[in-house]
C-alpha cells in the first residue's frame, strides 16, 4: 500500500433510505479497510431497522442526544463522546432524542458498501 490523500471538500451531503443524511468522508478502493461517513439525523427521526452483512460498524457520537438499540443490547441514550460498536449482521437503528439535529461518524470496517446493507423492515 502507498500513502493517498482522499480530497473530500466537493463531498456533498445525501439522504440515505436509512432515513438520515450522509456526507462521506472517506469511503475508497484505496482503503478498503475502512469507510467514515457522517450522519445526520434530524429531530425525533429514526433510522430504519437495519444490519450490515460481514461488516462491523461503529457509531461516534458528536452532537445530540439519541436512542440506540443495537443487537441483544437494552435500548441506551447515547450523548457526545459516546461510542457504540455493532457487531456484523446485528439488526440496529438509533433515534434522535433531542432538540435538535444528532450527529455522528459511523466508521465502518471493512469499508461500507451498498450490497452489504440489509434493510429489516422490508
Amino acid at each position: 500500500m502507498t500513502s493517498h490523500i482522499l480530497f473530500g471538500s466537493k463531498k456533498a451531503e445525501y439522504y440515505f433510505k436509512e432515513g438520515c443524511h450522509i456526507t462521506e468522508l472517506s469511503n475508497s478502493e484505496v482503503d478498503p479497510e475502512v469507510s467514515i461517513a457522517r450522519a445526520r439525523l434530524e429531530p425525533g427521526k429514526a433510522t430504519r431497522w437495519h444490519a450490515l452483512k460481514d461488516t462491523k460498524e461503529r457509531y461516534l457520537i458528536l452532537q445530540g442526544t439519541g436512542l440506540v438499540e443495537a443487537g441483544d443490547l437494552a435500548p441506551t441514550q447515547v450523548n457526545p463522546g459516546d461510542s457504540v460498536i455493532i457487531a456484523p449482521e446485528d439488526k440496529q437503528r438509533i433515534k434522535n432524542t433531542g432538540e435538535s439535529d444528532l450527529v455522528f461518524l459511523a466508521i465502518c470496517s471493512p469499508r461500507f458498501e451498498m450490497g452489504n446493507y440489509v434493510d429489516l423492515e422490508d
